[in-house]
């Protein structure tokens, strides 16, 4: 592990970000073992007791699953497991130059202790509420800041790059046969789509976004630059933009976090640094570059791929999980025995390593639909240098500019979320279901209502 960090330390660490999980901090001091990288810093629930050295190791079924993998289920620590996880699992799926898996850093308890008083102001309330630093876990996780350029003398324009964060979601339609018939609108409409519904029904968002992730992984420049200007529109916490690894567009805290979305001036400013463009041109400009880059770089196409790792979708994979933790399949016992004898009865007489591979391949799966994207780009400075892999020409503005992409949050999902994620799937499909076939509705699939008082289907942006 690399130099502890104390008591002393916070003063050099910023908030920038967290998940349900982790908590994100940026470095702001000269210490060569730390400029150009990030803290992921594990939380826990205000409502569960700190846990020593992490979470718990992975369960006797989990060790099952991941066995085939070194180091993972010899792991003292869950925490320990996620970073094996993403190095033996993930970064030969994504490419090791497109992952991170970081390194362990030693962390004491006043260190922790101190960031969290530091940074208590900065979080999103709603998060403040849910879950707080793990006091306990000894060590937190180092990892590359990718939302930063490192300059290149005399190729690179200044020190000003720009980072766009995006969540694509999940890109293809399910057609396994293992889906309910009454559940048949999941092989037309994407769950994102139908999400938005449910999560707009339950005010977690104030509008429905017109993103669709099946333009995003479509292949067409076109409608993978509608995605782009869709998630510019209604960012929620798919969308984020930084300038020099500081966030100048969309939120910290997640779909919740209503504050930040609205187009400022910091923003504006932040984009002409690299951007060059008429007043008015560099928003538009800028999603066009980003699309450029997606195309160029292909990957949407190598995560599509580990997504379509989920073959049975979550209809089938559940019955494949209630065999591998040795209980009786509550959703065959839900639907009947002539149901299960007619659809189900291949899955559960399926070999054990097939049904450890179908519910290994689903939590894989599961991953690379929560994943972000980053892409982060600055203008070359002499437009002469012969481009590289890594580079593209923006004809609207005149400029090359170099590039990286690289993916984040791609933390092992728990075996135990396999009841979670079967529970809401039928909540989304069930809503979804009743919001189509309601007159008075409202179909997130089509246009929304002229009229909402809570701003549903106005446009905040301009580009």
């Amino acid at each position: 592990m690399a130099t502890a960090l104390q008591a002393k330390d916070p003063a050099d660490w910023v908030y920038r970000g967290e998940g349900a999980v982790n908590l994100v901090l940026g470095y702001c001091g000269s210490s060569p073992n730390f400029v150009g990288k990030v803290l992921r810093i594990q939380k826990i629930s205000n409502t569960e007791p700190a846990c020593e050295n992490g979470q718990t190791v992975l369960t006797k079924h989990e060790n099952l699953l991941w066995s085939q993998y070194e180091g993972i289920v010899s792991a003292p620590t869950r925490e320990i497991a996620d970073q094996l996880y993403v190095q033996k699992v993930i970064c030969p799926l994504l490419g090791s130059e497109h992952v991170d898996a970081g390194i362990r850093v030693l962390a004491s308890k006043e260190f922790l202790e101190a960031i969290e008083r530091k940074i208590l102001n900065q979080r999103p309330p709603w998060r403040v509420d849910a879950a707080k630093i793990n006091p306990l876990c000894d060590s937190v996780l180092l990892i590359a800041d990718h939302s930063t350029f490192p300059c290149v003398p005399g190729v690179n324009k200044e020190d000003y790059c720009i980072a766009v964060e995006i969540k694509p979601k999940g890109g293809f339609l399910p057609i396994s046969e293992f889906i309910a018939e009454e559940n048949a609108v999941k092989k037309k409409i994407s769950r994102f789509t139908m999400h938005q519904a449910l999560k707009f029904h339950q005010g977690k968002i104030s509008q429905v976004s017109k993103y669709d992730p099946l333009d995003m992984f479509s292949g067409s420049k076109e409608r993978i630059h509608k995605a782009i200007e869709s998630l510019f529109h209604t960012p929620q916490n798919n969308f984020r933009v930084f300038l020099n690894g500081s966030l100048i567009f969309g939120s910290m805290g997640g779909a919740l976090d209503k504050t930040s979305y609205m187009v400022n001036q910091v923003f504006q400013d932040g984009l002409k640094h690299v951007i060059l463009a008429k007043d008015g041109m560099h928003i538009k400009y800028i999603l066009e570059l980003v699309a450029e880059i997606i195309i160029k770089s292909g990957l949407l196409n190598r995560l599509l791929e580990i997504q379509k790792l989920d073959a049975f979708d979550i209809e089938g994979a559940i019955h494949t999980y209630y065999d591998t933790v040795a209980k009786p399949c509550i959703v065959c016992q839900e639907k009947g025995v002539n149901k299960l004898m007619a659809t189900y009865s291949k899955l559960h007489s399926m070999p054990r390593d097939e049904k450890l591979k179908v519910v290994r391949d689903y939590l894989i799966s599961a991953t690379a639909k929560d994943i972000s994207m980053m892409i982060t780009f600055r203008a070359r400075e002499n437009k002469d240098t012969a481009p590289s892999r890594s580079s593209v020409f923006l004809e609207s503005t005149n400029q090359s500019f170099d590039y990286k992409v690289s993916f984040v949050d791609l933390d092992m999902k728990p075996l135990e979320k396999m009841e979670h994620y079967y529970k809401l799937d039928q909540q989304i499909v069930s809503h979804y279901r009743k919001v189509i076939n309601d007159k008075d509705g409202i179909d997130c699939a089509e246009v929304p209502p002229k009229k909402h008082t809570n701003g549903f289907g106005s446009q905040h942006h301009t580009i």
